[in-house]
């Protein structure tokens, strides 16, 4: 099988960085992209971060872009040391890079590449959706260009993490998320329903650990923060896999098990309720029977087997 072109829009902190390395072991695609966008650290530490790690996979020949250091309303609140760390990657040192970002913002390089690649491109975005809604502006014919978008973000049934119900990458920019999930193109949503229902345990960050190759070991390395960070989530040492699950179902690596398409709307005004993604799931007991003009396919359950799957993948890099 011919690799599919995929670009990534993250704002690398350290689910990113999982991510990342997933999509670097996944011969189903050709990762001919990234771009940085403010979220777990700003936009230009993220692409550091990024070209950090790609030099450390020695994938130096990937662009990176720097996309938006603030989102659509308002300033950049600021980083969370306390989840990744002060520098996004837990705090652990990795070689400076070598390469430097390209000049030209993400939106443009997601531009680029879908003209370069019509109907071929897929995207996977793990951030806030500043990046993807600036590049819907600028060219207004991306979704016809674009084969397929998976969005880490939201939540359907389940609460949010930074409000009783927004989740962090929606919430950050609800006006670029509502813009994004608006656009007339075939949209995958992963949200915390089903990377919350997952997770990573010790035995799994060892592994990492004891690899003996440079991406798994910083990987094992850097998830010592933020299994501390899920301490109080989970009563134990481990941690979700909000990132690295929507990477790997956009390659194909973890099939969802059940993903109804329907309709998806993002509350914007500035209420309790702002950032919530609201997913119409009212025919879950019809077996979710179709909504005329619906595009948005929520993931809301995967197998049993989908940490281990992610592992195993990681390890062969």
């Amino acid at each position: 099988m011919t690799p599919q072109p995929l670009y990534y829009d993250c704002d690398t902190g350290i689910d990113d960085s999982m991510a990342l390395a997933y999509l670097l072991a996944s011969p189903e695609i050709d990762l001919v992209g990234v771009g940085t966008v403010s979220g777990n650290t700003d936009s230009a530490q993220a692409a550091r971060n990024t070209l950090a790690l790609l030099q450390l996979a020695g994938r130096d020949d990937i662009p990176v872009a720097v996309g938006a250091a603030d989102p659509q309303a308002g300033t950049y609140a600021g980083p969370v040391p306390h989840i990744h760390g002060h520098n996004g990657i837990g705090d652990i040192t990795l070689p400076d890079p070598v390469q430097s970002a390209v000049a030209e913002h993400a939106a443009d390089l997601i531009i680029r590449l879908a003209r370069a690649h019509p109907g071929q491109l897929r995207l996977l975005t793990t951030g806030p959706l500043t990046n993807l809604a600036e590049a819907l502006r600028r060219e207004p014919e991306l979704p016809s260009l674009v084969k397929a978008v998976t969005i880490m973000g939201g939540a359907a049934h389940q609460s949010g993490n930074i409000s009783p119900v927004a989740e962090a990458n929606i919430g950050n920019d609800p006006e670029a998320a509502a813009e994004v999930l608006a656009a007339r193109w075939d949209i995958t949503l992963v949200p915390l329903d089903v990377t919350l229902a997952h997770t990573l345990e010790e035995d799994d960050r060892q592994l990492l650990l004891d690899s003996g190759r440079p991406l798994p070991t910083a990987l094992g390395s850097m998830l010592d923060l933020y299994f501390e960070f899920y301490l109080s989530t989970y009563g134990r040492r481990c941690c979700a896999i909000h990132d690295p699950l929507a990477a790997a179902i956009a390659v194909g690596g973890v099939v969802p098990t059940l993903a109804p398409v329907v309709d998806v709307v993002v509350d914007t005004t500035d209420g309790p309720g702002r950032g919530q993604t609201i997913c119409d799931l009212r025919g879950q007991y019809l077996n979710y029977p179709p909504q005329p003009g619906a595009h948005c396919r929520v993931v809301l359950q995967t197998g049993p087997d989908t940490a281990s799957c992610l592992i195993q993948r990681l390890l062969t890099l």
